[in-house]
């Protein structure tokens, strides 16, 4: 009898959880039905420094349907220490605490909330507080603020400081051939479409529900039970559906605080969201120059590498990214030396967002390395050869794979780069310019603890469950199809759970670390669940399969198979009735320090990327299209094509935003940023997008992670706005050293 095609890791299917997204089933965090709720709206700070002198309250609380205005005056008690305000990434200095005081540390900043029956009733009430303010001088200019640019003495978790080496400067001073200058990107704001939202279910006993838009519910549970003095019992927090978040939600942002603060005081239900002019109080990619100084002989080999890198952060804490250590570790060269340093300036924090660190210092990086290409008459690609490096050249260690010339030459294959004409403005479709342009991505690989548990019914139901979170890259789907490889069951029999933080241990969702990290403990639960099968299915009568050890079986089809001898299957459900078992339930943790890799020498873990873009410029207006993108991708094994491909485009989608559309612009006589909305903070839209080709080069890598997984999340971004503006200069004959890209610089 024949047996159904197996699905599992490598298997090609839609997302488990898409029917629910597409119709409409899935609740997000402002959509969950909670009876008697209360709706709160944000009232923002309208200066960016100083302190509040009077809150004239008396209009907002005449409205009909307003229950309460909470400010720094009438708030219930919360902790006081910074300690009590941390969260996981412990950012150094002091968290920002909402409605403390008088104090006013940024425009937008959350100044009172005012409490009503419906949510317009709020709204309207919001409009008519009035804020007396004493304002001192701020400065909101980061060019102003580099003057002043430090090292932070307490480093970040998870900050790599460069590793320098040989003596870059006189390197460069002897080289006969240099490129140098600063290299700059805007700020950027997340803007996922799920906007922030929290609804807090007040139990009446003291303990509470909260559904919040986060990207970590044990991280929102912890910070809400530190700060608040809740027993941790008290506190559950669900996130089953984010609606997008791109690190924005790594922290608890000000509207679960305020929310909870809220239901703590009225001891009702709430809800606080913020509106998309709110979702600029917070997370954005922080501004950055990086000046970059390149050395090489005429052949186009690398001599020096010199990289000094600024980028923003507020009063309050000093925000760091690994900025400068990509080129020095993708390229060979025997001088290169960086530094890296943080400016403050009267903004909220800034804050991850997708690829931290890499989008901003890598495809700067590679705007410079494709400058260089053209001083020393290279082809782009052919100098990333030339300077090919198969060891992490910063820290001398081997990866534990590095298949990037295969991605160069499929990329370049795929792409026709062959038939690409030298010269600048060489190339043209009519009365466009054509231009192509290549470079490359660099992300980690990483994998953090986890664990997960697996339940098996004697119907054959199999659920997993993890703490992790699906922000849109796909974590229902990876679990389940780790799941069905394990166990060989279809993916139909298998549900799996997430977004809780009453479920097994995880950590927040990001860095590309999820698939990864939560897939390497399913399988270990899923194991577990299998070798209890197998001593249950020693109970039959007869003996089956004999005495056989786990290596010696097969799980296919919801059986227990000898691989010897696929003929004998023992169905699940029989080995448990054998043992007068209705379940088996098993909880596993996966952790860094698996197989032999960590018992010798240390090797790197990163995934790479090879990015070829066409673009085309109307030679009078300078409109820029970016009609085609080849994105080749290294990234170990593949556990889903289908939605692998759809992260690779949507960070290639980004890469456009921005290599050519996004830039948050304040206005620095008001400290406060200008197009906070839709409809002036541009992002790409359907009709900016033409081909995107997503290649996955064959990499096998057992030593990275327990699954041979690298991750996806970020790499699609990482190099993609350089290789869109290196493709301009091509096209234009004109380099643009600032992102993004607009029409302005073309024809400046």
């Amino acid at each position: 009898m024949a047996t159904a095609a197996k699905i599992g890791i490598g298997s090609a299917i839609n997302r488990v959880d898409g029917v629910e997204k597409v119709t409409g089933t899935a609740r997000y965090a402002a959509e969950h039905p909670v009876e008697n709720l209360l709706y709160g709206y944000i009232v923002e700070a309208a200066i960016a420094k100083g302190r509040i002198v009077n809150i004239g309250e008396e209009a907002a609380r005449a409205v009909p349907g307003v229950v309460e205005v909470i400010t720094h005056l009438n708030r219930p008690h919360v902790a006081w220490t910074d300690h009590s305000y941390q969260d996981e990434l412990k950012i150094p200095g002091s968290p920002f605490r909402p409605l403390y005081d008088d104090r006013i540390q940024f425009s937008q900043q959350p100044i009172a909330l005012v409490m009503a029956e419906t949510f317009e009733a709020a709204r309207y009430a919001a409009s008519l507080v009035e804020v007396a303010y004493e304002a001192e001088a701020h400065n909101t200019d980061f060019e102003v603020a580099v003057g002043d640019k430090y090292v932070p003495k307490k480093k970040r978790s998870g900050y790599m400081a460069p590793k320098n080496r040989g003596d870059a400067a006189q390197a460069f001073a002897d080289a006969p051939l240099k490129v140098a200058g600063d290299y700059r990107l805007a700020p950027e704001h997340h803007n996922p479409m799920e906007m922030f939202g929290s609804t807090v279910e007040w139990h009446g006993d003291g303990s509470i529900t909260v559904w919040d838009k986060t990207q970590g519910s044990q991280g929102v549970h912890a910070y809400l039970a530190s700060v608040f003095g809740f027993s941790k019992k008290k506190v559950r927090v669900l996130n089953p559906y984010v609606g997008g978040a791109f690190g924005s939600g790594l922290r608890p942002q000000h509207q679960v605080f305020l929310a909870v603060l809220a239901a703590k005081m009225l001891e009702r239900s709430v809800r606080v969201t913020m509106t998309r002019n709110q979702m600029f109080s917070h997370a954005y990619r922080p501004q950055a120059i990086q000046s970059i100084a390149l050395g090489a002989e005429t052949t186009g080999k690398l001599t020096a590498i010199r990289n000094e890198a600024t980028t923003s952060t507020s009063r309050y804490e000093d925000n760091m990214e690994n900025v400068v250590t990509w080129g020095l570790m993708n390229y060979d060269c025997p001088n290169a030396d960086a530094e890296y340093t943080v400016a403050q300036i009267d903004t909220a924090t800034s804050a991850d967002m997708r690829a931290p660190g890499a989008a901003t210092g890598m495809t700067l990086f590679e705007i410079a390395i494709d400058e260089m290409a053209y001083v020393a008459k290279v082809d782009p690609l052919e100098f990333r050869l030339v300077n090919y490096s198969p060891i992490d050249a910063m820290n001398g260690t081997p990866y534990t794979s590095k298949a990037l010339r295969e991605a160069f030459r499929e990329g370049a294959e795929a792409f026709g780069w062959s038939e690409r004409s030298a010269e600048p403005r060489s190339m043209r479709d009519g009365k466009e310019l054509v231009g192509w342009g290549c470079a490359t991505g660099m992300w980690d690989a990483q994998f953090s603890k986890t664990s997960a548990s697996a339940k098996l019914t004697a119907n054959g139901h199999l659920e997993v469950a993890c703490a992790t979170s699906d922000i849109g890259t796909g974590s229902y789907t990876v679990m389940t199809l780790v799941a069905a490889d394990t166990l060989g069951l279809p993916p139909e029999q298998i549900t799996a759970k997430l977004g809780d933080s009453d479920l097994p241990t995880a950590p927040v969702e990001g860095g590309s670390w999820g698939a990864a990290s939560s897939g390497a403990a399913v399988q270990l639960a899923c194991q577990a669940v299998g070798k209890k099968l197998l001593k249950a299915a020693g109970k039959i009568a007869g003996e089956p399969l004999g005495d056989a050890k786990i290596d010696d079986v097969l799980f296919e089809d919801g059986c227990l198979v000898l691989k010897d001898t696929p003929t004998v299957r023992v169905p699940f459900g029989d080995a448990m009735r054998a043992a007068d078992l209705t379940e088996i339930e098993e909880e596993a943790t996966a952790a860094p320090g698996f197989g032999d890799m960590w018992k010798g020498l240390q090797k790197s873990k990163n995934t790479h990327s090879a990015i070829f873009a066409e673009v085309k410029v109307d030679e009078e207006l300078g409109v820029i299209r970016v009609t085609r993108i080849v994105d080749a991708v290294a990234a170990g094994r593949i556990i889903n094509p289908k939605t692998a491909r759809s992260q690779i485009i949507g960070g290639v989608v980004m890469g456009m935003g921005m290599a050519l559309h996004e830039e948050t612009f304040p206005d620095h006589r008001l400290g406060r940023w200008m197009n906070h909305n839709f409809g002036e903070y541009h992002v790409p839209v359907h009709a900016d997008i033409h081909d995107i080709q997503v290649i996955f080069v064959d990499e096998p890598d057992p030593e990275v992670t327990p699954l041979g997984v690298k991750g996806l999340g970020e790499i699609g971004i990482v190099g993609t706005a350089a290789a869109i503006a290196n493709a301009i200069y091509h096209a234009t004959g004109k380099r643009v050293r600032s992102l993004p890209i607009t029409i302005d610089k073309i024809l400046d």
